[in-house]
């Protein structure tokens, strides 16, 4: 018969059964929505048992009374037979299709179906205010998202001393969003929406920022480890250091052959900082275990391992290596180049009183200049190119850029310390110096400008400046001289 006579036959039966008004109001509202296929499955079910029923009681069910049960009229109504029970079924359904009633909800179903086939329902309005709700906070986000992606990116702070908008101090996040205002409508809407209190969520405060760092930093680190399961092997490298809270925190890198473009090459991926409470071997190997246990890496997997060069890491009885190559003998250690490169320099240069005595003389003249801004004002007007730098005592290759500026201007540096000598400056200042312009660059410089002047003096004699050889002399071996040294 159809959907519609499924509910023509919902309705019918509901009025025919006395049930209260609100049932059958509810159904025709069911109707009206285009909810009527789910009640009318639900009348197939039970209609087995409606027509069971109907095939010997169905003028009492209709009717609600007992069957020996005297009617106003004083009339008593005796079972029917099956064949009047279906032509009075016949003859109600017939009468109700001509009725009032059922034309109304006929006509209101037909237009109903033309209003969702053109979308031009009730409710029309208030779908197209929440689609364009839905825009304009999925285009708010990702400005804020943005913005947050570009300070993490740059490793800048987010938060300032205060929390609100165009208000000073209130840090680099709140500031972009103003100066995104400056030249984007949505942003522009949104924040009057906030001076006017038209809005209480404005997704700007601490908490969806830190929300939003997380998802951020979820969604990299799932790229990540989505790179390091489709390489499958790779190396383990850690390194333990003092944070600014004076607690011990390790980070773990993963080296990895990225097989994900085209390009393949090899990487290394920051992971993470894992704070640790037990410096020792052992402890550093039960972090390192739940680490990749949590990031669902087999450690059969790890194929390289290089730490620096700590008792606690590199040990061949209880250190790191050792406790994992006992679990994956596959795992080669390699102790990081760079590190051992840094210890083998402090070594010469402790061992070697000139590089001692050399690098004490950059120190001198750094701590010289620097140690006054009128000094270091006079060290920049007469040197131009590069600038003294203090020595590190952590990472020797930095101290290639403090031998830089002595090397190519140590004639320059010894005419400023020539400068301070002859200026009015403090009887210690003068005297330290004289003693570097003296007896600590001229012996560096000193033969090169010797040699310098000689050329130029030689040229004016009208003398070849070349240095006379020392002659070397040829001796003619015996024959039998090598079976005399036997």
């Amino acid at each position: 018969m159809g959907v519609l006579g499924c509910a023509f036959h919902i309705v019918w039966s509901l009025r025919l059964f006395s049930v209260r008004p609100s049932a059958v109001s509810l159904t025709v509202e069911f109707v009206r929505t285009g909810l009527v296929v789910f009640a009318c499955q639900a009348m197939v079910l039970s209609g087995i048992r409606a027509n069971h029923m109907a095939s010997k009681k169905m003028f009492v069910l209709f009717s609600g009374r007992n069957p020996k049960e005297k009617s106003p009229e004083g009339e008593i109504h005796e079972e029917l037979s099956p064949m009047e029970e279906s032509d009075e079924s016949k003859l109600m359904l017939r009468s109700h299709e001509t009725s009032n009633e059922h034309i109304t909800c006929m006509s209101k179903w037909v237009e109903l179906e033309k209003r969702l086939q053109k979308n031009e329902t009730i409710d029309k309005g208030v779908q197209e205010q929440i689609n364009r709700e839905r825009e304009h906070w999925k285009n708010v986000l990702l400005r804020i998202i943005v913005v947050m992606r570009t300070l993490a990116k740059n490793n800048l702070a987010f938060r300032g001393d205060n929390e609100k908008i165009y208000q000073e101090r209130n840090g680099n996040c709140l500031s972009l969003i103003e100066m995104i205002t400056q030249f984007d409508s949505v942003m522009q809407d949104h924040l009057h929406c906030i001076e006017r209190n038209e809005i209480h969520y404005h997704c700007l405060g601490l908490k969806i920022q830190n929300e939003l760092i997380q998802k951020l930093a979820g969604e990299i680190k799932s790229t990540i480890m989505k790179r390091i399961k489709e390489a499958k092997y790779f190396s383990v490298i850690l390194d333990c250091t003092l944070n600014v809270s004076h607690e011990e925190q390790m980070s773990l890198v993963i080296r990895c052959v990225d097989v994900s473009t085209n390009q393949v090459k090899v990487e290394e991926f920051f992971l993470e900082f894992l704070k640790v409470d037990d410096t020792s071997g052992l402890g550093l190997f039960n972090v390192l275990k739940e680490v990749l246990c949590t990031l669902q890496l087999d450690i059969g997997d790890i194929r390289g391992q290089g730490y620096d060069n700590g008792s606690n890491m590199k040990g061949k009885h209880k250190g790191v290596q050792k406790r994992l190559l006992e679990i994956n003998p596959r795992a080669f250690y390699t102790p990081c180049g760079c590190h051992s490169l840094n210890l083998a320099l402090c070594d010469m240069a402790n061992s070697c009183p000139k590089a001692i005595s050399f690098f004490g003389v950059l120190q001198r003249i750094y701590l010289l200049f620097s140690s006054s801004t009128k000094r270091w004002k006079v060290f920049k007007d007469h040197v131009a190119g590069l600038t003294l730098k203090l020595l590190s005592q952590t990472r020797w290759e930095s101290r290639v850029e403090s031998v830089k500026a002595i090397r190519y201007q140590a004639p320059q540096i010894r005419d400023v310390l020539n400068h301070l000598e002859n200026i009015g400056e403090p009887h210690n200042t003068k005297s330290e110096a004289e003693s570097l312009a003296t007896y600590e660059i001229y012996r560096e410089i000193g033969f090169l400008d010797a040699m310098i002047e000689a050329t130029e003096v030689t040229t004016l004699m009208e003398i070849d400046p070349v240095f006379r050889e020392k002659r070397v002399i040829c001796r003619k071996k015996q024959f039998d001289e090598n079976v005399m040294k036997r």
